[in-house]
């Protein structure tokens, strides 16, 4: 029988070791948008949970109120996060200027796996900054049954102008099926997602070689005239509160002839558990106009370490699990193999279980892999990206003409106006930041 020291002993060290497992269980807290693909590894992270005894406190939330707050957090230092879901535009900025932890040393993880073009646009200095959790170019979607029926055929590569002769024999308003769903609701990762790679190929650029602002010329205006025109013609009404995932829902519910927008949307489409016309879908490349250049996207969402967080191994270890082939695995177990989050590892474009699930899988990866942020424009431009500018101020000049953008479509403004107003808050804030002097 065990004396009262050897009890005193015993509970002391099942304290001490309560204690160490009380220490090393860590609640991280991550922000991400309210995507599909984030919601599914929102649904899936309790087992991440239960192997390592980790909780998550999840910050869910539409896509520029994200941008806002995790800009806020990481300019600041703020510590709020743990894990922040940020963009392809964000990493390489953010990692140069020391706001984000390098993540070049992840456990077990497999970077030769990852897609070349992705990992290097979240990367700077041979640096990974953010480890792709979904990548994604842009597309055109269609309504094959709905193109049957009219005598219509899709080319390979349509133009905006067959795009818009589609769609006004398309739109039959009455039984609320509208021609053309594009992006309406203001945003750079919004409605300039698109509107951007439109800009490009009806011949436009942002600046030119001398960082003058370029927004208030003839190539932008075509491109505004023809968003213009065929959204209020043959869009959606309320279209300017329509970004992905509402043009997403309208596409789903048949209310849409055409979508045009992230090749990430196919997953969910095709998939007939989430979509009515999963089985009517077809898709092919994104509109071209006067020029060939710059008419797909270019984007990934991404999984980042804050400098400022104090449980930075805890968090190493979710974003491993989370952007791992195994977590891609799991997916397709758990939600079928359609539903996997796209675009950033080889190892899901050999698999053939996703390959027979997916359709759009080799077109998917040819357009991510051909989207070339270096030469997306017809005319020389002194910085990269194709549907943003890769300079810390374009958050701000985006935003503002993404609104300006949004305020023609709603009426409040002429073309002519948002693209003057445009080029001054460019104009000034190219200028309050030193480029070209």
């Amino acid at each position: 029988m065990p004396n009262k020291y050897s009890l005193m002993g015993t509970v002391a060290g099942l304290a001490l070791l309560s204690g160490l497992t009380s220490a090393q269980a860590e609640e991280i807290t991550i922000a991400t948008v309210n995507n599909g693909d984030m919601i599914i590894m929102q649904e899936l992270s309790p087992i991440w949970e239960k192997e390592t005894g980790n909780t998550i406190n999840w910050v869910v939330l539409e896509e520029n109120v994200l941008r806002q707050r995790v800009t806020t957090d990481i300019a600041t230092g703020g510590g709020q996060y743990d894990v922040m879901t940020i963009g392809s535009y964000e990493a390489p900025i953010w990692g140069r200027q020391d706001w984000l932890t390098p993540l070049n040393d992840l456990p077990g993880f497999d970077y030769d796996d990852l897609i070349p073009t992705v990992a290097a646009n979240l990367s700077a200095d041979d640096t990974l900054y953010a480890v792709p959790f979904y990548a994604e170019s842009s597309f055109t979607l269609y309504r094959k049954d709905l193109f049957e029926k009219a005598g219509l055929t899709m080319p390979d590569q349509p133009t905006w102008e067959q795009i818009r002769e589609f769609a006004a024999k398309l739109t039959d308003k009455p039984n609320e099926v509208y021609g053309l769903c594009l992006r309406g609701k203001p945003g750079w990762g919004e409605n300039l997602f698109v509107f951007g790679t439109m800009v490009n190929t009806f011949g436009g650029r942002w600046f030119d070689e001398d960082w003058n602002a370029t927004i208030d010329t003839p190539e932008w205006k075509a491109a505004l005239d023809y968003y213009l025109d065929v959204m209020t013609k043959y869009g959606p009404p309320g279209a300017t509160s329509n970004g992905f995932n509402e043009n997403q829902t309208l596409f789903q519910t048949g209310k849409c002839a055409m979508w045009i927008d992230a090749t990430s949307a196919a997953g969910r489409v095709f998939d007939p558990t989430q979509s009515d016309v999963a089985d009517k879908v077809a898709f092919t490349a994104s509109p071209v106009a006067t020029v060939p250049k710059g008419n797909s996207a270019f984007w990934a969402w991404a999984l980042a370490v804050p400098a400022s967080s104090q449980k930075q191994d805890v968090a190493k270890e979710f974003i491993s699990w989370a952007t791992s082939a195994d977590y891609v695995a799991l997916v397709g177990k758990e939600k079928g193999w359609v539903a996997v989050p796209p675009g950033t590892r080889l190892s899901t474009y050999k698999n053939p279980d996703y390959i027979a699930a997916a359709p759009f899988a080799a077109t998917t990866l040819d357009a991510i892999q051909s989207a070339d942020p270096n030469d997306a424009t017809a005319q020389p431009v002194p910085y990269a990206g194709i549907q943003y500018v890769s300079i810390p101020e374009f958050q701000g000049i985006g935003t503002t003409v993404g609104q300006n953008i949004s305020a023609a479509l709603s009426g409040s403004m002429t073309a002519e106006q948002a693209l003057q107003s445009s080029q001054r808050s460019a104009e000034r804030e190219i200028r309050r930041a030193g480029y070209g002097n």
